[in-house]
């Protein structure tokens, strides 16, 4: 039987795909893939006879063709996107162009980068009493933000905040940030997290812009800013002897 399915390949290395992602990679008959962005470990897990397709040059105009062509060839088709695809995907107007040609697809979740980030640095990002809310966003760029969701807005919050797509951007963004967070709240700069050539630091939040230029960093790089990225020692009430809930008394 025929599938379309969008899957995710997680961060970058190949032991973090779901099962279910690889398990469609190893029977794909058509891999189209974000070559730019996914590491060609996690391609190689197709077979040989396995037809495979760049996109890293392509149009969305150019790729929906091809998996409409390929589908009504009867093929098995993977279209395999970095991390997470319903995270800055470009996944409603692939299934949008795919509806209207009477394909519906399966899609599959992967492991975002800011959940690999932070299981690097063994930090969670919601901490009793300090942060219990995860904001994931990105700064305007080119393509701009709706007014309600500024990065000042969001700042404000004081919340963990991981950015995306922001690194050509960061010297506006540590300025904007610092009206909001103290100068020396943790940020996590993670380029490639989990890829052979990965860089993960922690650095005070009034040093995030200079090295992320000393680093290099322009894309590929994500930002995650969070008081619960330094040491503390707040629990949660979950396993406290004084909490009870259904599966366990006072």
């Amino acid at each position: 039987m025929n599938r379309l399915s969008i899957i995710g390949a997680g961060p970058g290395s190949p032991d973090l795909l779901t099962i279910r992602a690889a398990n469609r990679l190893k029977n794909a008959q058509v891999l189209i893939w974000t070559d730019s962005l996914v590491s060609p470990q996690i391609a190689d897990l197709t077979t040989k006879d396995c037809e495979r397709i760049a996109t890293s040059s392509l149009t969305l105009e150019e790729i929906l063709p091809l998996m409409i062509n390929r589908f009504k060839q009867g093929k098995r088709i993977v279209r395999l996107h970095d991390g997470d695809p319903c995270l800055f995907g470009a996944l409603s107007e692939q299934i949008s162009g795919l509806a209207d040609a009477g394909i519906e697809v399966e899609v599959v979740p992967g492991l975002s980068a800011y959940q690999a980030t932070a299981a690097s640095l063994r930090a969670e990002l919601t901490i009793p009493g300090l942060v219990q809310t995860i904001v994931l966003s990105r700064a305007g760029g080119r393509t701009g933000m709706p007014k309600n969701e500024s990065l000042e807005k969001l700042a404000a919050l004081q919340a963990s905040l991981c950015l995306y797509l922001s690194a050509r951007h960061v010297a506006e963004v540590e300025k904007t940030l610092l009206n909001y967070y103290p100068k020396d709240t943790p940020v996590a700069i993670g380029f490639r997290v989990s890829w052979e050539d990965e860089f993960l630091e922690v650095v005070p939040l009034n040093k995030m812009a200079s090295t992320t230029k000393e680093k290099g960093l322009i894309r590929t790089t994500l930002y995650i800013i969070s008081p619960a990225i330094a040491s503390h020692k707040n629990r949660s009430k979950l396993y406290a002897p004084s909490h009870s809930h259904m599966f366990r008394k006072k």
